[in-house]
């Protein structure tokens, strides 16, 4: 009785150790610091403009398209999804890593020793033959026991690298959805200043013929055609670079979606567009969630805790099982007469390494520094994320602030440019006044234009660094 006891003291205590000997720990999210609303932002609720699928937040329909066109052809998506496809294969063979190897052999041997060497001799006198024959069929199983968790780690770690090119694939779709969009907005913008340039053009041309008129008349010297001529030309010159920009955004466009080259249908304008005024943010801590590279790297930081205690396990000692059964014969006339042909053999090994020139130590320290980065990473990512969230929400205020004053400023400049012509032709006012409104009212247009496209692409980088366009 004392001997059973004395026996099952002994395998809990061995259980005790072995469970104390854990190959690594469990993977914890380290602590970030987060602020408790995004700066820019009077509140913060559960609410995130991230949680709408892009088909919803993107109300242009060829903008509908060219995302869908994008998400399908873009080759640097499917390169990434081709990397999902890899991370699946080896997430099937992780899954298997706790059972048993079993190989099948067949193997012949044909052995002819020298006549005057002891094997010669030997084989013709025992055998009445000059050479050998070997025959064998087995199964070869080999089985290491997980007994420190090791082989768990290394599956953890490959589920963790799968995540993480899951969600890195995310992070992808999530650009590329935003630079199809930024891109779109930006030929609409090009679209429309190459129209306020022709527009402009021809009122140059007016002013041109009217000061030439007016030269006829005696009223003004050759200085003022000069002077409108060369504000024409400077007018002129802005329409083929603006064409030039918008062959290269269409053909930019064109590549983001898998495409060649080639012009782009529009089936709105700028001004036709509404920026999107409700814009909630969310509460920060949930940006971890919700931005897919945030969550890659997390991944990866998991990955790199696991694979900690697979190093760690690496120096404990290893406990392997190895059978092998099957027929064997030195004649292949009777290989596969059962029973006398068959054959089993069954062994268990304990190794435990004691000098490997500190190779299991360094790959340990390693990888911890290796865990250490990870860390870093993950928190670098979350504190870029609360940046360039803060960042889009201020742009898109300020934004707001400057359309409206821009709204008033091209109004006044119109109004302007308007009565310089009136008082041109009533000789109230000189040509430099009218050259001088003209030009302004130019750059005015062209700056409001800028601003629209500038409050349209905020609302799209608010909605890309809150984690939105993956759905």
């Amino acid at each position: 009785m004392k001997r059973n006891n004395i026996k099952i003291y002994s395998i809990l205590l061995l259980a005790l150790f072995l469970g104390a000997c854990k190959a690594g720990k469990d993977y914890q999210r380290p602590s970030v610091s987060l602020p408790e609303k995004f700066n820019g932002t009077a509140t913060s609720d559960t609410n995130s403009i991230a949680d709408i699928e892009w088909r919803k937040f993107f109300a242009d329909t060829t903008l509908q398209g060219l995302i869908d066109r994008g998400i399908r052809y873009n080759y640097d998506l499917q390169i990434a999804l081709k990397r999902i496809d890899i991370a699946q294969q080896q997430l099937k063979q992780a899954k298997l890593l706790l059972l048993p190897q079993l190989d099948l052999q067949v193997t012949g041997q044909y052995n002819r020793p020298s006549d005057n060497s002891l094997n010669g001799l030997s084989t013709s006198s025992f055998l009445g033959s000059k050479h050998i024959e070997n025959y064998n069929a087995s199964l070869n199983l080999s089985w290491e026991i997980d007994i420190w968790g090791k082989i768990r780690r290394q599956k953890e770690a490959v589920l963790s690298e799968y995540l993480q090119t899951y969600e890195a694939t995310k992070a992808v779709q999530t650009q590329l959805v935003s630079d199809i969009a930024q891109g779109y907005y930006n030929l609409l913008m090009l679209d429309g200043q190459l129209t306020i340039a022709r527009e402009n053009l021809r009122l140059n041309d007016s002013t041109v013929q009217l000061t030439k008129l007016l030269k006829d008349a005696g009223e003004v010297n050759l200085l003022a055609i000069q002077q409108a001529e060369a504000q024409r030309q400077t007018t002129a010159l802005l329409i083929p670079v603006l064409e030039q920009n918008i062959s290269v955004q269409e053909n930019a466009l064109q590549i983001l979606t898998g495409q060649l080259p080639a012009s782009l249908p529009r089936s709105s304008e700028l001004e036709q567009l509404n920026v999107r005024t409700d814009l909630p943010a969310g509460f920060p801590a949930t940006i971890i969630s919700r931005r897919p590279d945030i969550r890659a790297d997390e991944m990866a930081l998991a990955a790199a805790n696991a694979q900690v205690g697979v190093a760690k396990g690496n120096m404990y000692p290893s406990l392997s099982i190895t059978a092998a059964g099957g027929v064997e014969s030195f004649k292949s006339s009777n290989w596969f007469s059962v029973p006398n042909s068959l054959f089993g053999i069954a062994g268990g090994t304990v190794l435990q390494p004691v000098f490997r020139r500190r190779a299991l130590k360094t790959q340990y320290e390693v990888a911890k520094i290796q865990r250490e980065q990870a860390v870093m990473q993950f928190r670098q990512s979350v504190l870029n994320a609360v940046g360039e969230v803060s960042n889009a929400l201020v742009q898109n205020e300020k934004l707001k602030q400057q359309r409206q004053i821009a709204d008033k400023q091209v109004e006044i400049l119109r109004s302007a440019s308007r009565n310089a012509r009136l008082l041109f032709k009533s000789d109230m006012a000189n040509y430099l006044e009218v050259i001088t409104a003209q030009s302004n009212v130019l750059q005015a247009e062209l700056n409001l234009a800028s601003i629209q496209r500038q409050q349209l692409g905020a609302v799209v980088e608010l909605y890309r660094s809150l984690g939105g366009g993956w759905k």
